[in-house]
């Protein structure tokens, strides 16, 4: 990162996700087919068993914390023994709201059966910090352990934010990432009758068609190393975090800056603190929500940033649905798969590009590429912008 101490490596990844779960998995599911006849995606047979000592210790997390030690325990495989001081191992993780399926189940069992009758466990797995403090528990993480809420824009910020702890010094290593699963009926019809989710069960980013987004849910760990002590301990490193940005609009609750300024504002700082210009960026990983705002501002910031057409832009929604506070790991996740495969996936669901956009959309099929650094974006209700730059490993 430029102008701070260290170099930051990212040496393990563990993802779950609707589309697939596990890495190769995830990739494959990237390509299709996109999202149809449906406002919510869910991850099919899900069994937590495997992460946890027994079914009673699975029952007592919520769904959002299952998913995040799941992706943890394979993050942590790859990246192998890291072997750093526990109290120099951080844990900075995401969320947009934590538990929410067992908020909503117990708010349902107080209704019908008495306070008497309401889980002593409710308040620990509903808290949003929960999925960070179980994976800092689980491998005795005894660093800053924090949790990062800035509704969609939250996943980026925890990476750029964990990253940033490593380059000034504060830390060796730390597990990052987000974690999301927010599909409950309540919620579901609160954005349906805000009409932020499709009318038509589709996400199609940036098509002439969009008519808002599909709920998904899942999670995506990275474990940040810094860069030479990886390099020492022989480990296999995926990629590099070079910058991250965050700024704020400032605007309206739920509704982008006009122009996509602050989107704008918010490339250009991360471009600067990786050291880059514009031209160095090979591959745009964009938030491309599907709905008609914020397509249009961030599809508006990239030409302002990037010129008209001047590089691949990408979105995994169509296939993803939206993870809320997961996504922006889940996308960095997208951009470290394509490093390796020298593939970008196509933007699936979308079909016809809207004609008042200038980008580079990559649809149809995966386009291969020379890969370079990579800038992920993601903006969250609040005017909460977040954009971190990616590089493969040199």
């Amino acid at each position: 990162m430029n102008g701070s101490g260290h170099r930051v490596a990212i040496t393990g990844l563990g993802v779950i996700a609707p589309c697939g779960s596990g890495k190769e998995n995830y990739w494959k599911g990237l390509f299709g087919p996109g999202i149809n006849g449906t406002t919510s995606l869910t991850i099919a047979d899900w069994d937590p068993l495997p992460y946890f000592p027994g079914p009673k210790e699975a029952r007592r997390a919520d769904r959002v914390e299952q998913f995040a030690l799941a992706a943890a325990a394979e993050a942590f495989e790859q990246a192998g023994d890291i072997g750093v001081d526990p109290s120099r191992f951080g844990t900075i993780f995401a969320t947009g709201i934590g538990g929410l399926h067992t908020l909503e189940d117990q708010i349902q069992v107080r209704l019908e059966k008495g306070e008497r009758r309401v889980s002593p466990f409710l308040v620990p797995m509903m808290m949003a910090n929960a999925s960070g403090a179980a994976i800092s528990m689980k491998y005795g993480l005894q660093g800053p352990n924090e949790t990062i809420c800035t509704a969609c824009a939250a996943g980026t910020h925890a990476l750029g934010y964990a990253a940033r702890l490593i380059a000034w010094g504060r830390c060796d290593a730390v597990a990052t990432g987000g974690s999301e699963c927010a599909a409950t009926a309540t919620s579901l019809a609160g954005f349906g009758n805000m009409t932020a989710l499709s009318s038509t069960g589709e996400s199609m980013p940036f098509d002439e068609r969009r008519n808002g987004f599909v709920m998904g849910e899942g999670a995506a760990v990275f474990i940040l190393e810094r860069y030479d002590l990886a390099v020492a301990r022989g480990a296999t490193i995926l990629g590099e975090i070079l910058g991250a940005g965050s700024n704020a609009d400032a605007h309206h609750i739920t509704a982008p800056a006009p122009g996509g300024t602050g989107a704008i504002k918010c490339m250009h700082l991360a471009l600067d603190e990786a050291g880059l210009k514009p031209s160095d960026i090979a591959l745009v990983n964009a938030h491309g929500t599907s709905t008609p705002l914020n397509d249009a501002a961030e599809a508006q910031a990239v030409t302002d940033v990037f010129g008209t057409k001047a590089v691949p832009v990408t979105s995994g929604k169509g296939v993803t649905g939206h993870a809320l506070g997961a996504a922006g790991a889940l996308e960095a996740a997208q951009v470290l798969l394509s490093f390796q495969h020298k593939l970008i996936p196509p933007t699936a669901g979308t079909t016809v590009l809207d004609p008042t956009m200038s980008i580079d959309l990559v649809l149809g099929q995966g386009r291969e590429w020379t890969p370079g650094p990579a800038i992920s974006n993601n903006f969250g209700f609040g005017g909460h912008n977040g954009s971190i730059v990616i590089a493969p490993a040199s």
